[in-house]
């Protein structure tokens, strides 16, 4: 099979059909052998109807309906699953992306070999103030604190060499950073192409400003899990050193003047330099622990239920 279409929804009723045949009408022209993959998150709409029709007039249509919302995550964790493509591309549901770039991407994967290929929205329609302004702060300190030089690192529209979709863990909501991902997994042949972005035609979006906040906090969570993921106690440990040595040096300094150059003046314990040697003592031992109950929690980490299907269509 060439392209696998894995497309993760929620309430899109009025979209589907559409979209559906927009990619189709792709596909038979360029002659792609395919299946469209439609991941239900748990939609309270009509979407999960629209995609049995569409499965039952068409074959290469696959579905995965969730029990409930679970997050787009997991809705590409599920479909990267079941993919079987060479190729697998990633698009919204929303017809905001633009099925014609699927030929060129499908190219730059298999006759370029790029691992990934992320599209890039130059010219947006969203708006400038609660969207456009946001996504320009989040992907430049993205780009400085990954080191991945991409312009727009949550743009749904992105294709992946199968190799890649089964060999990453998209977990939590680290679908924003999935190219970080593929990086510290060993795909460094990442690229990026310029792709259309037209305007909602259906219905509103599912994302508010929180989804920045909660995107930043995410990029803090993946900066540690690529530097010290494997190695936590190298992070904790070091701190815990560094504040053990600091109230050391000041408990040593309080006994030498004690002992020897000021044995009459007033006591240790009346004394700031005591506070602060008993605090980072405290401190650096806590940091021990923690590192030490993370190399634990490493050691003892396995494989959880993420999200629970409700049915599937398609799919042996």
């Amino acid at each position: 099979m060439n392209i696998s279409v894995v497309i993760p929804l929620l309430n899109e009723e009025d979209s589907l059909k559409e979209l559906h045949d927009w990619i189709v009408s792709v596909m038979q022209s360029n002659s792609f052998s395919y299946e469209i993959l439609f991941i239900d998150d748990g939609s309270t709409d009509t979407s999960w109807k629209v995609i049995s029709q569409l499965s039952q007039a068409n074959s290469s249509v696959k579905g995965i309906r969730f029990l409930k919302n679970f997050g787009k995550s997991q809705a590409l964790h599920a479909g990267f699953a079941k993919a079987k493509g060479d190729v697998v591309i990633t698009m919204d549901a929303d017809l905001q992306d633009n099925p014609e770039e699927i030929p060129e991407l499908y190219q730059m994967i298999t006759k370029q070999n790029y691992d990934l290929v992320s599209g890039w929205k130059k010219k947006r329609y969203d708006s400038v103030i609660s969207k456009n302004l946001p996504s320009k702060l989040f992907n430049w300190a993205a780009r400085r604190t990954s080191g991945v030089k991409l312009h727009d690192f949550n743009c749904g529209l992105k294709a992946y060499s199968n190799n890649v979709v089964k060999h990453i863990d998209v977990y939590g909501e680290m679908h924003r950073y999935i190219p970080v991902l593929a990086k510290n997994a060993g795909f460094l042949n990442i690229g990026e192409k310029v792709v259309q972005h037209q305007a909602r035609k259906y219905g509103k979006t599912k994302f508010g400003m929180n989804r920045f906040i909660n995107g930043f906090l995410d990029l803090l969570t993946i900066w540690f899990i690529s530097k010290f993921g494997k190695r936590p106690m190298h992070l904790f440990g070091a701190l815990g050193v560094l504040m053990f040595v600091i109230g050391f040096g000041f408990s040593f300094y309080l006994g030498l003047d004690k002992l020897f150059f000021n044995p009459t003046g007033r006591l240790i314990t009346d004394r700031p330099q005591f506070y602060i040697a008993l605090s980072t003592m405290i401190i650096g031992s806590q940091f021990f622990i923690a590192g030490f109950l993370g190399e634990l929690v490493l050691r003892s980490k396995r494989q959880q239920q993420r999200y629970f299907i409700k049915e599937d269509i398609n799919l042996s």
